[in-house]
């Protein structure tokens, strides 16, 4: 098998940025990884006291399919966050501060018009990502079942809906889903996989326009009986994983 695209979400909700070359350490996420993430005003989270929350107490693509109108990319070297709207409007500034966080929630709810309850903040809470599984995992798409979908659904369906952090090639259509509790070494990091994806509407977005133009949890519904594409998995030892390089599956 092959890594065939590998990216990272910065912001939750927000663009995948695609990475070369990344180096992940145990027990975590990609480095910057759902790493940012604005809080609807409603929400209980606590910065000081950060937990997991349901995705629907931030914007997210379930809820806010405008966001996929968004261009968005981190710079890790200058710690610097850039979000780009459709009409060319765009806001420059540093997250990991909390003056720019600020400036940054004010933008983003401004873009969000109706859809923002209350007064949103925008965050940042180092060790903390904002994830949508209570575990820090990466995400993996078997490129040949999101293939298989769209025949069966009998139109394309854009991989990026899915919205994993490694895309991978090699390996027959939905094999992926038994691999739960296996070993795999992707480059020099050794994941366990942990549980299936089970998806929501946040994948009837395209992400291109933003529109909501097709219904994989019902697809994949009528074709087999479940809402589970892609999986999950923890990283057991760190290390550094590559665009091109290979993925083994390990003996149990």
């Amino acid at each position: 098998m092959r890594i065939e695209h590998l990216y990272r979400y910065p912001v939750k909700g927000l663009t995948a940025e695609a990475l070369e070359r990344v180096a992940v350490a145990a027990a975590e996420t990609l480095p910057w990884d759902r790493a940012f993430a604005l809080a609807q005003g409603d929400a209980p989270f606590d910065p000081a006291a950060p937990r997991w929350l349901a995705k629907t107490h931030f914007m997210c693509l379930m809820a806010n399919a405008r966001v996929a109108l968004l261009r968005a990319s981190f710079d890790a070297a200058t710690s610097r966050l850039l979000i780009r709207a459709p009409d060319g409007k765009a806001i420059e500034d540093a997250p990991l501060t909390a003056a720019g966080r600020e400036r940054l929630g004010a933008w983003l709810t401004a873009f969000l018009g109706a859809e923002a309850r209350g007064v949103p903040q925008f965050h940042y809470v180092p060790g903390h990502a904002f994830t949508d599984q209570r575990r820090k995992v990466v995400s993996l798409i078997n490129l040949a079942s999101v293939a298989d979908l769209a025949r069966r659904a009998g139109a394309p369906r854009h991989p990026l809906r899915f919205r994993a952090n490694l895309y991978l090639s090699g390996a027959p259509a939905w094999s992926e889903l038994d691999w739960v509790g296996q070993e795999l070494l992707a480059g020099g990091v050794r994941l366990r996989v942990i549980k299936r994806i089970p998806r929501c509407a946040a994948t009837e977005v395209n992400p291109d326009t933003a529109a909501r133009d097709a219904h994989p949890v019902s697809e994949l519904r009528a074709a087999f009986g479940h809402h589970d594409c892609g999986v999950y998995a923890e990283v057991l030892e760190g290390g550094a994983m590559a665009v091109g390089g290979a993925l083994e599956l390990l003996p149990t």
